[in-house]
């Protein structure tokens, strides 16, 4: 049984993307993003209108309620498998507190304590602890005391306790990965942003394997490379669920793979998949890297995965026996309702589950 999770950030209902709008009939997970957590530990909703209180569409068989927590609370009743996990942190302001948080035991206690609350509040699954990231070895030792305690207030397997961490060593070295994935059920393996306008050349943002010869050292990182390190450590393969970006990141000024580039085009450098191939741009893709791209319009060059690259890389969690696959988000991909054929998140399904 593989898992197929969703990531759903609240403020997509403010662009007409319920709840509803995601087909349950694939997806295991929802990952709600994000509840917030304060300087003493409390854990909190970060847009308490949209989270609890907003009018919600329904269905024909689901009722339209308040707040998308409880809509989602609705829909595990018709779809009795679904898991719906609260994601506490995400970037910048949303995981500044952790540091601090996760040093002082008694704050340690009541981030659990009111993480539990939540959950019970909304008749949700459990927690997904989206700490980006611990930056020092103590700060690692700290995330595994968090989860510990995590642990004990959701205990399993009534209760999901997930975390996602990011694909490059340069974090993960910090995390003693075998005892953090003896608390957890699921890593979400953030495996995507391997290159962007940090990076010096252009180059895949999700490619599947290393080149064999890779242009800058972060063109090393891929999703195998990332896997492997986490297996090396101790880490059990089925609790490994690989992260695939529902969006593009884009070059402009560019020749491709490996060039330099003068900037970027999109919505902070990315366009949703969704709104990809660009209008008059080509669509390609790598098979021997598993990456896709488009050139070619006004996004220059964009890199993400197709239908093709997300069925290559659920037959590798199949191959290597992973847990299954993550989308960053469920709401950035084109519908699985209506375009299935270009639906990523629907081809991961048919990739895990052959018919």
């Amino acid at each position: 049984m593989y898992w197929n999770g969703v990531y759903y950030p609240n403020w997509r209902i403010y662009r007409d993307q319920p709840p509803i709008s995601l087909n349950f009939d694939v997806i295991s997970h929802v990952f709600y993003a994000f509840a917030w957590v304060k300087d003493d530990g409390t854990v909190y909703l970060s847009d308490e209108w949209a989270d609890a209180q907003i009018e919600v569409a329904g269905a024909d068989d689901i009722p339209a309620t308040q707040g998308c927590l409880n809509s989602f609370a609705l829909l595990k009743r018709k779809y009795n498998r679904l898991r719906v996990v609260l994601s506490v942190g995400g970037g910048g302001k949303g995981s500044e507190p952790f540091a601090a948080v996760a040093r002082d035991p008694a704050k340690r206690d009541r981030f659990a304590q009111t993480a539990l609350g939540l959950v019970q509040q909304f008749g949700i699954d459990g927690i997904d602890i989206d700490w980006e990231h611990p930056e020092n070895s103590q700060q690692g030792h700290d995330y595994i005391a968090l989860l510990a305690v995590l642990r004990q207030y959701l205990p399993g397997p009534k209760y999901t306790l997930s975390s996602a961490l990011p694909a490059g060593e340069w974090a993960l070295q910090h995390i003693n990965l075998a005892h953090a994935a003896h608390y957890l059920d699921m890593i979400n393996l953030m495996a995507y942003d391997y290159s962007g306008p940090w990076t010096s050349k252009c180059g895949h943002q999700a490619q599947l394997f290393t080149p064999q010869i890779p242009h800058s050292p972060e063109a090393a990182i891929s999703c195998h490379s990332a896997v492997t390190y986490m297996v090396r450590q101790g880490v059990s393969t089925h609790k490994i669920v690989m992260g695939v970006p529902a969006y593009g990141r884009s070059f402009t000024g560019t020749k491709g793979v490996g060039d330099s580039f003068s900037g970027q085009a999109g919505e902070e450098g990315t366009f949703e998949y969704r709104e990809l191939p660009r209008p008059n741009a080509t669509e390609y893709i790598d098979e021997k890297v598993g990456a896709a791209y488009c050139i070619g319009g006004d996004g220059g060059f964009v890199t993400y995965d197709t239908p093709q690259t997300v069925r290559m890389k659920a037959e590798y969690v199949r191959h290597n026996a992973l847990g299954g696959l993550f989308y960053w988000t469920g709401t950035g991909d084109a519908s699985s309702i209506d375009q299935k054929d270009r639906s990523l998140v629907y081809n991961g399904f048919l990739g895990l589950f052959p018919q």
